[in-house]
């Protein structure tokens, strides 16, 4: 049921997919406030972090990618994603390298390296060194509230089509 009305509130979303470099601008503090939920505007404004175990994405084991819930633009890929334990999806790389950018926190006193997201500059979450070491060792531990999952068979029709041949669609 919880996927059922995740991917239902996907689709009645206007689509958002841009391209780095297009028209595209963030939305003014009050447009984002009206569009996202009160969780997915504290965690991509204001840094927050919701509960552990609260997303409905981080038991989503289904084909498609991971997109920030302010811009579209693309963030992960479900061929990257798994079980970490933590209580949030995880992921081994970004979709891309441009895709998140990296920045220093030290708001919990000790050093961790903050993911945003390069076009709307949304927080992510972070990154880890403790992710499977077969896979280059990273663990991205993102809040589920900052990103929509769009399904591969959907990948062409909402704006993805670049990465629908990586999921044979």
């Amino acid at each position: 049921m919880i996927r059922l009305t995740l991917l239902a509130l996907f689709l009645a979303a206007p689509a958002f997919a841009q391209a780095p470099g297009s028209d595209w601008r963030k939305p003014s503090d009050r447009e984002l406030r009206s569009q996202l939920s009160a969780l997915e505007y504290r965690v991509t404004q204001e840094d927050a972090t919701e509960r552990a175990g609260t997303s409905p994405l981080d038991d989503n084991d289904r084909a498609g990618i991971y997109v920030d819930v302010v811009s579209g633009e693309a963030l992960f890929s479900s061929r990257d994603k798994f079980d970490s334990g933590t209580g949030w999806p995880s992921f081994v790389r970004p979709i891309d390298a441009d895709a998140v950018t990296e920045h220093r926190d030290m708001s919990l006193g000790s050093l961790r390296i903050e993911i945003r997201s390069a076009l709307a500059d949304s927080h992510l979450g972070h990154v880890f060194g403790d992710g499977p070491r077969n896979r280059g060792g990273l663990r991205y531990c993102m809040n589920g509230a900052a990103m929509r999952f769009v399904p591969a068979a959907d990948l062409r029709r909402l704006g993805y089509g670049e990465y629908a041949d990586a999921f044979g669609q």
